[in-house]
């Protein structure tokens, strides 16, 4: 479908960037953003296509599911390395190393907090026990892997000369990478260009290993510290799709990478990233996570190439260089409507689909066609942002669980909100009716949904939003939903709100099943 970025000559004098994704790991670990094995696959898959050079897997000691996401991926997923994080624990590096092994390139990354507040308030440690744990950690990594990364959590308030002499020990240990976290988004871009050039400078095998760096955006400078970074000699930056992460989220991957291929002048790296596939992976990210980047989120905002100021327009209309450094093509954004309609085959669809930058199988183009008829049927004239929300739809949700048959509601401010419904189940007979009176029609929705199910089910967090321009632009709602007080989220899009309503409370419903969390027997009488 698209290509990479042409190679310029720069590349003969300049060194490569590595590009460290954390979206599966530090991403996820952001409230909300939690994905199950099969969204995680999703997700590494488009990062492999994306170009990335290494995709953190994440943390398989955290729990069963996050082992076995993180064995699944180091199984399906081939070309980047593949990463695991553990603590310098024995048994932590033992169980990242059983997941990790399946892998073609694998890497084990091991951590051990290093500042005086962790030291004293979380380990309870002196400095020399550092010391010995990080050493230790280390060298039974590497005895399982040959790529071993080592961070010293909290670097950047850690004491420069003792976190020198930490890193000394892990490359003497046998660490392959070291990474430099600025674990709170505490430091500023000079403090952390001089942090960088001081462990270049003072720390003995340094020149034997890739130097990473690993910064949050608490102080919204995490991209700024990263890139500084680099210009102190730093060669891998750890980042995220969209900045998502603990807090206020990581270093945004989509805007290093267009920094380096935009300021190659002060930047003196490149990078393998197909920048084209920057939007689609983002929107991928959204749509899974349900979390939403701002309108003038840097690169991938839907504001980030449009212009409404007339001078700004007259200059953009003369040349495109006055007011952009970049064009929105480079990113994967487009702004074109769609010309196909209902009458148009699959061949044509599919070569739409992948012309925006997402891949499906015949099995999820099947379900992406079905709806695309169903929608021209409602719609005047259809987007690219319609397809693609169908694409990155709940394609497995026709397929399995509860399905919405029918639904009807009444409401008006002199009349009393109803809501009647028919689901039923996709692989059963079984068909369920039910009828509900609520605070408007989505409340008498959710209630219908509720009883006919048997759950109790408690909205968290509704959010709903426009797909497209127009009044019969598809809704896209998120819902959060806490089920014996787990939380958990639901996606639905409709060109009506309230079935776009009904269809995220349902996706809810059917993400509790394909998590065993209950059974169809169970959805029906209530019990977990």
């Amino acid at each position: 479908m698209s290509s990479a970025p042409v190679r310029d000559e720069s590349r003969r004098t300049t060194q490569k960037l590595i590009i460290f994704d954390t979206t599966l790991r530090d991403g996820e670990q952001s409230p909300g953003c939690s994905m199950n094995v099969a969204e995680k696959l999703q997700v590494a898959r488009a990062l492999a296509r994306l170009g990335v050079d290494v995709i953190e897997a994440g943390f398989p000691i955290a729990s069963p599911g996050d082992f076995e996401s993180v064995r699944q991926i180091a199984t399906d997923i081939d070309g980047p390395v593949i990463c695991v994080l553990a603590r310098c624990i024995p048994e932590d590096i033992d169980r990242a190393w059983e997941a990790v092994r399946p892998s073609a390139r694998p890497r084990l990354h091991v951590f051990l907090a290093t500042s005086a507040i962790h030291r004293q308030a979380k380990l309870h440690m002196g400095k020399h026990e550092i010391v010995r744990h990080a050493r230790a950690g280390v060298a039974q990594a590497r005895e399982l892997c040959d790529d071993v990364e080592f961070s010293p959590e909290d670097a950047a308030r850690t004491e420069p000369d003792f976190l020198a002499e930490v890193v000394e020990t892990a490359i003497a240990a046998g660490a392959t990478t070291i990474n430099i976290p600025d674990t709170v988004g505490y430091a500023t871009p000079d403090e952390f260009r001089t942090l960088i050039a001081h462990l270049r400078r003072s720390v003995r095998g340094m020149e034997r290993v890739v130097l990473s760096v690993h910064c949050h955006n608490d102080l919204g400078l995490a991209v700024a510290n990263s890139l500084a970074a680099v210009q102190a000699g730093a060669r891998q930056i750890e980042c995220t799709i969209n900045g998502i992460g603990e807090r206020a989220g990581n270093c945004a991957l989509e805007e290093v990478v267009m920094a380096v291929r935009t300021r190659r002048d002060r930047l003196p790296v490149w990078v393998d990233v197909d920048t084209t596939r920057l939007y689609p992976t983002s929107r991928l990210v959204c749509a899974i996570t349900g979390s939403h980047v701002q309108r003038n989120k840097a690169v991938v905002g839907e504001n980030a190439f449009a212009h409404e100021a007339g001078i700004h327009q007259h200059g953009v209309l003369q040349n495109r260089a006055t007011y952009e450094i970049m064009r929105a093509e480079d990113v994967g954004f487009r702004h074109s409507a769609l010309v196909l309609g209902k009458h148009s085959g699959r061949h044509a669809l599919r070569a739409h689909i992948e012309r925006l930058g997402f891949e499906v199988t015949d099995a999820q183009l099947d379900l992406v066609a079905a709806r695309f008829k169903e929608l021209a049927d409602r719609k005047k004239e259809i987007y690219d942002a319609d397809i693609e929300a169908l694409v990155l739809g709940n394609n497995d949700a026709a397929a399995s669980g509860w399905r919405l048959c029918s639904l009807h509601t009444v409401a008006g401010t002199q009349a009393i909100a109803t809501a009647t419904i028919e689901i039923a189940e996709c692989d059963a007979d079984t068909v369920v009716r039910e009828a509900a009176c609520g605070d408007g029609p989505i409340d008498a929705v959710f209630k219908a949904i509720a009883r006919a199910t048997g759950l109790a089910l408690q909205v968290r967090d509704y959010k709903v939003r426009s797909v497209t321009i127009g009044e019969d632009a598809q809704s896209e709602v998120i819902v959060e939903i806490a089920f014996d007080s787990e939380p958990y989220r639901g996606r639905g899009i409709s060109t009506d709100t309230v079935e776009a309503s009904a269809l995220a409370i349902l996706d809810v419903v059917n993400r509790l099943l394909r998590l065993n969390v209950l059974t169809p027997e169970a959805a029906l009488s209530g019990t977990s």
